[in-house]
């Protein structure tokens, strides 16, 4: 069952089709789309990511491919197919998405989180990644397909691989949420794998507080039909978090500059809504922004035009998590009011 755990992934194509008819999946078009997505998957199991999955068959050699849970990767097309296997009962679609639910299972760490990238690397895709929504996405499927009749495809011991991934990657979520002064508060883009520490990612992604991706995790946990006491302290440490971050009274702009490059930057306006930083300072809470020489500074405008504008710096990420979700969430539950 969905409840707020809907996540946008323009970056593969068959999140563009995973909600149409069981018509149309019937369709001499469905069928053939469908069809198309199972030439991109991995020898192994998933599928690579930024590519479109759906429009063309891949006719390049498979040891090509690289699959990954990055941007939406192998999830899009797991549901995709799930969704075609119930509207056609085509063994092939069945057999394409049991491999690749067999690849995610494989890839989970003994301590509950996944990487990147499986098998893994040498290089920072080996860490627990929460950026991209990595963690989440996959975590809201493993969450799908242990509760809903849609995934009836699955045998019993599969269903049960499944529940007890889901619950270590719960756990993991919970063992990896950042204390500070003995307050729970967010997660990082990355934690490693080892000692679930906050980790570097590239030379620009610091050990920090993410004041983006940390909103998914939330989404995933008041997902969770029946919360335990763990995760509505979780829950509730991450609100408080970013009641406490939110930067009010300035407005995230972008822009040409006088060289008629694109550029962003951070401009008062009280009438601007809340908006998050997209790296928090673990232990102080200061937006923090990094060029490629990985030294931390204070100020959006000290790094360089072509960082500035490979990121979104800041975000309202949390707006309607604060607003309306988690209120939400709250009545559901019956919580005592705030």
């Amino acid at each position: 069952m969905l409840f707020f755990f809907l996540l946008s992934s323009d970056a593969n194509v068959p999140s563009r089709y995973a909600k149409q008819s069981i018509e149309w999946f019937q369709s001499e078009e469905g069928r053939r789309i469908a069809d198309n997505v199972l030439t991109w998957q991995t020898p192994l199991g998933g599928w690579p990511k930024i590519r479109d999955t759906a429009s063309e068959p891949f006719d390049g050699k498979s040891e090509d491919l690289h699959a990954t849970f990055d941007n939406g990767a192998t999830i899009d097309e797991l549901r995709f197919l799930a969704r075609a296997f119930r509207a056609t009962n085509a063994p092939r679609y069945q057999q394409a998405f049991l491999k690749g639910l067999s690849h995610i299972l494989e890839a989970q760490y003994p301590n509950g989180g996944w990487p990147q990238y499986y098998p893994l690397s040498k290089s920072y895709h080996r860490h627990i990644t929460f950026n991209d929504n990595v963690m989440a996405r996959i975590l809201g499927l493993l969450r799908d397909v242990s509760e809903s009749s849609d995934y009836r495809l699955l045998k019993t011991e599969d269903r049960t691989k499944v529940e007890a991934a889901l619950t270590k990657g719960i756990d993991c979520i919970l063992h990896t949420q950042i204390k500070q002064d003995g307050k729970l508060t967010a997660w990082c883009a990355q934690h490693d794998e080892k000692t679930l520490e906050p980790a570097w990612a590239r030379s620009y992604e610091p050990p920090s507080l993410s004041g983006g991706e940390s909103v998914g995790v939330v989404r995933f946990l008041m997902s969770l039909e029946e919360p335990t006491p763990e995760i509505i302290a979780a829950v509730e440490g991450a609100v408080e978090w970013f009641r406490s971050v939110a930067i009010h009274g300035m407005r995230f702009d972008e822009f040409t500059d006088a060289e008629g490059q694109d550029d962003k930057r951070i401009v008062a306006d009280p009438d601007a809504g809340p908006l998050w930083a997209r790296f928090y300072e673990i232990g102080s809470n200061r937006p923090i922004f990094l060029d490629r020489d990985s030294m931390v500074r204070y100020s959006l405008s000290e790094i360089s035009q072509e960082r500035r504008g490979g990121y979104d710096y800041y975000g309202s990420w949390a707006a309607k998590l604060l607003s309306d979700e988690y209120p939400r969430w709250r009545e559901k539950h019956k919580f005592p009011k705030e």
